[in-house]
């Protein structure tokens, strides 16, 4: 064979693991086109669900009115379709998996295993405990109980000692969820209202807007490095866009025991969840909006409230001592 056939030969080669090359890297990106179909983590979704022990089929929890009407459970509780975000935990991973890829309107069938959903059965949590550290009206088999800040059941209760089980109530447990993706939730305050639903269980009114507000910003400097190093950095205030959610606050979003613990937490799932710069607690007084705390009530991220009294009458341009002497004066 000549060196000209071998060299079109090798040329022939390279251009065969190309196309190859290419045809495979298409087939990937294909595939993964495929696999981003669907829902993904990160979407806002209704769903309706109930949940059962395998077992015995005893209802563990359910958004369908009629079911738990049926069980003749939560009298006293509304129930109906929640709103969830995928990836955020939410529901069970599990179930999360089972619903990634699904359409609005499919429907499914998953069991979480007991580990993943309320943990293995523990004999070592079932402990007996002296009948003194348990008050008086709860001394009975059944009777549910905190004893230093663990929650258990009373199993049995003999003299001055008490059987107490420790575990959850369905540990060891496998749970079947049959779940339905009722819809795709796109408006920005039903997606607010539903993660304040799941965060605080509570239903408050929520909304948008696009502030201006002033902010000092640090001024680069043209001088060299040297030079910048000696000079003190200057600040310009500049005017800039906040994209800002507003909560309303009530007595009972104030009285929250979620609320007053990880109020910083639940605005930084806030902020990053909607995209929006900071969080605003109002509350009306008098008739009109004014902020939660005095300037107290923003959030922006996690960043908790403004300034004290005194600053924010400065900013005003407010003499705090004229409305001391003008209240004096009005009450002679």
């Amino acid at each position: 064979m000549s060196n000209e056939s071998e060299a079109d030969e090798a040329e022939q080669d390279a251009a065969d693991e190309t196309a190859a090359d290419a045809e495979s890297e298409q087939q990937t990106e294909s595939e993964a086109e495929e696999e981003a179909e669907g829902l993904q983590r990160g979407d806002f979704i209704e769903l309706d669900y109930t949940a059962r022990t395998v077992e015995g089929g005893d209802l563990v929890d359910t958004t369908d009115p009629e079911v738990a009407e049926e069980e003749g459970v939560g009298e006293d509780q509304e129930f109906g379709p929640r709103t969830i975000v995928l990836g955020e935990g939410h529901v069970f991973d599990a179930v999360e998996e089972d619903i990634l890829g699904s359409e609005v309107g499919d429907t499914g069938s998953v069991t979480v295993p007991a580990e993943e959903a309320f943990g293995e059965f523990d004999e070592d949590e079932v402990r007996t405990i002296s009948a003194d550290r348990i008050p008086e009206d709860d001394r009975y088999p059944g009777a549910h109980v905190d004893i230093d800040g663990e929650h258990g059941h009373i199993n049995t209760i003999i003299g001055g000692r008490a059987r107490v089980d420790f575990n959850h109530p369905l540990a060891g447990e496998d749970i079947e969820y049959d779940w339905e993706v009722l819809s795709e939730v796109e408006d920005r305050e039903e997606r607010a209202g539903a993660l304040l639903d799941v965060f605080l269980d509570m239903d408050l009114e929520v909304w948008f807007e696009t502030d201006t507000v002033e902010e000092e910003q640090l001024v680069e400097s043209d001088d060299d490095d040297e030079d910048e190093a000696e000079s003190e950095p200057e600040y310009e205030v500049v005017e800039t866009e906040k994209e800002t959610l507003y909560i309303e606050a009530t007595p009972q979003l104030t009285m929250n025991q979620q609320w007053m613990m990880g109020k910083q937490q639940i605005a930084q799932q806030l902020t990053d969840l909607l995209d929006i710069d900071r969080i605003i607690v109002q509350e009306e007084l008098g008739g009109g909006m004014g902020m939660m705390g005095g300037m107290g009530g923003m959030m922006g991220g996690m960043g908790g409230g403004g300034g004290d009294l005194e600053e924010a009458l400065e900013d005003e341009d407010i003499d705090a001592e004229e409305i001391v002497d003008e209240l004096e004066g009005a009450e002679e």
